[in-house]
Order: structure tokens, then sequence, then C-alpha cells
């Protein structure tokens, strides 16, 4: 779609205006925009055994064995449609049963058994006991159709300067306008401060971390990630070590906590098939999980690739984000390959909604005033009816043959 930059600039300009409002937001800017991200291509795979965590990390056979009980798994990164980040989703104003029932159906409908979901600290801070009433509720919704979700303590894309209350409305076709950090940059970048978030992880965990309804706990998502372009102007440059040092600590309250789910946190950036050139933060996190998760909107073969160089860790694999159509990460290329290698399968997006993630990445540098030609990600539209109805016709092909259980649900809840 053509570019307008005098739209664009306005848009950028008028979150710039709300963003560096606060004076802790001005401390905090610096450096440049530049283009979406791309992860660089390795040029040899290493393979040399990793080393083993004495944390209570646990063994390969005791991952593996969990594995072969739970089956392959597959669904999505889920949101309600109705919401627009983490804190739509779980804030007790805009909290919104009914709509996380009607589309958790359509993930039964697929066959789908798993959903990741993301939490916040600041929805667990502001209403501890009507945050975990509402986590509770939608355990048992999910319970009712069958889906064991992935929960997310923590998450480093996109703003990093998030707020209880009511959320700032979407900027029409701009892809998670509003999706928020937990937690955000004044904690994240202050390490004497990231002991306030551990009644947040040994509260959930504290009334979660035994509950077969959840499948297993990712401690946080992309964690050096510097939000290229969107917002990359107000992230420090070393935010991994501010990250990597909340991991350290936000697994250890977790493992004291008595959790008896696995724990994750999956790499999404760099050569992290090549252990000689891996990012420290990746390396930690891949040699610190219980089951291996990652990040990948690559083509087929470049995700085939970086399968079969995890697999040196020996444990149970789950590719927690993938599937962007316009760069080659598809239900038809990947889902079908991902059963056969055994490798979990989670795409990002669901049901078109309120964080628009049916726009590309590139959708905070071009100016799009409609729909793209092709979506990004998600499946269904609003209504319920599929994007593409050859790619729920494979997603259900795949899970019949592949999910515990799945071809014996009834008729009713597997859809048209």
């Amino acid at each position: 779609m053509p570019a307008s930059s005098s739209a664009r600039r306005a848009l950028r300009g008028a979150l710039a205006t709300l963003l560096l409002a606060a004076p802790s937001v001005r401390a905090h800017a610096q450096g440049t925009t530049t283009a979406p991200r791309r992860r660089p291509q390795p040029t040899a795979i290493r393979t040399a055994a990793p080393a083993q965590a004495q944390d209570g990390q646990w063994t390969p056979a005791h991952a593996r064995a969990w594995y072969d009980s739970v089956g392959w798994v597959a669904g999505s990164n889920f949101l309600p449609s109705t919401a627009s980040n983490e804190l739509e989703m779980w804030q007790a104003a805009t909290w919104d049963p009914a709509t996380i029932d009607k589309e958790l159906g359509y993930a039964e409908s697929l066959g789908m058994n798993t959903m990741r979901v993301f939490l916040h600290d600041l929805a667990y801070s502001q209403d501890p006991q009507g945050f975990l009433a509402r986590v509770d509720q939608f355990l048992a919704i999910a319970d009712k159709h069958h889906i064991r979700p992935m929960l997310v303590l923590f998450d480093a894309c996109w703003d990093p300067f998030p707020h209880a209350g009511p959320q700032r409305q979407p900027y029409p076709f701009l892809h998670n306008s509003t999706w928020v950090q937990s937690p955000g940059l004044a904690i994240l970048s202050d390490t004497s401060k990231h002991d306030v978030l551990r009644p947040y992880v040994t509260g959930v965990i504290g009334r979660f971390g035994k509950d077969r309804r959840v499948l297993m706990w990712d401690v946080m998502n992309e964690p050096d990630n510097i939000n290229r372009p969107a917002y990359f102007v107000f992230e420090p440059r070393n935010k991994g070590d501010y990250s990597l040092a909340l991991l350290k600590k936000a697994f250890a309250w977790a493992r004291a906590a008595g959790v008896t789910q696995p724990l994750t946190t999956g790499p999404w950036k760099g050569d992290y098939a090549d252990t000689t050139t891996m990012l420290p933060i990746s390396r930690w996190q891949l040699e610190h999980s219980d089951v291996i998760t990652f990040h990948s909107y690559d083509p087929l073969p470049r995700t085939v690739q970086l399968i079969t160089a995890l697999r040196r860790y020996n444990r149970p694999i789950i590719l927690s984000e993938y599937m962007a159509r316009p760069v080659g990460s598809t239900f038809q290329t990947h889902l079908p390959a991902l059963a056969g290698e055994h490798v979990g399968a989670i795409n990002w997006g669901f049901v078109q909604g309120r964080s628009q993630t049916i726009m590309p990445w590139d959708s905070w540098t071009r100016e799009y005033t409609a729909e793209p030609p092709v979506w990004f990600h998600d499946i269904f539209r609003t209504d319920g009816t599929p994007y593409r109805t050859e790619e729920v016709a494979v997603i259900r092909q795949v899970t019949s043959a592949n999910v515990k259980g799945a071809g014996k649900r009834p008729a009713a809840t597997r859809g048209n």
C-alpha cells in the first residue's frame, strides 16, 4: 500500500507526545528508529551439548515424560477480540467472559488444546483477589473447551509505559498499537525495584502452580526485545541485562512457590542455533527452561533448521509464536511439518479485534487505511467466520490426527 508520510508522521507524533508526557519517560528517550525486526541468518550450526542447570530445573527425562503424557499441543496466542491489550483483558471494568467463552469455542472447533495467554503485573497489583478470581474463571471456561493454556507472566514487547485503568484507544490500522509491557520500563530498568514483582509471581503461582488446568508457564516473553521501530527511542540498549536479572529472580520465585507445571522462556532473535554466537540471554533461557520454546516467523526450511539445532537439549520443543502469512510462515506450510516433528505449534493471533494484528509489522512505518491485501495474523473474523476456509480445514485435519482426544469431541463442538 502506498505510504503517506504526513499521516504517518502525525500518528507517530501523537504517540510520542502521549508517551513523553511524563518526565520519567523523557529521561529514558534516546536513539533512532530503524526497520522492523529481522533475524540474521547463520553461517553454520554448532551442536555442542549444553550445560545443565542446578536450580530446580526438570531433568530432560522428566520433561519428556510430561510431554508424552500431554501429547502434541496446538493452539494460538489468545486475546479476546474485545480487548486491545492484556490489561483490557484482565481488568474488572473490561473483563468479558462471554466473548472469551465464544472465542475459545472457535478454538475447540479447530481441535486446539492450548492457548498462550498473557497476564500482567498491574492487573494483579491493583486488585489481587479480583484478578486471581478472573484467572480462575478463565481457566474454567478454557477447561470446558478442553484447552489447557500456557500462561505468560512477563512481556518485554511494545509500549514500555503501561498504566492501570482505562487504556488508550487503538490507532486505526496499526498492528498492536496499544499492547503494553509487563513490567514497565520504570521497574525493569531499575534492578533495585525488581523485588516488588515477587508478590505477583508468588501470588499467581501460589494459586495456580498446581492447577491441572494450566499447561505450563512462560516466565517472560521476548525479554530483550527493544521494539524497533515502534518504541526503540525509549528502550535501554542493555535491556537484555535488566531482563536477565529479572528472569533469574522470577524463575527462583516460581520454583520456591512450588510450581508443578514446567517453566519456560523462549529465545526469538539472533543465531541461537549456534552455541558459539548465541546471545547470553538466549543461552540462559535455553539452559534453564524445563521445556524448550522459541519463536520463528521464518519460512519452513529455517524453522526446521532451528528445531534440529534445539534438539541438542533433549527436551520437548514448542514453537510458541509463528504464522505471518506475507513472510512465508503459514498454516499450510508449517503445521503439518511441526506435527510431524512432534513440535508444539502456537500461532500468533486468533480472532480479528482491537489488537489489529491482521495488520503487518510495517504498519508502524507505512500508512494503511484499510485491511491489508493479505492478513498478517489471526484466523477468524470478528463474527466467527474463517478468514480462509482452506486454513481451518488444514488445522482441523492436522489436529484431528495428532491432538489426543480431538477426534472424540462431540460433532457440535467441532464447528462447520
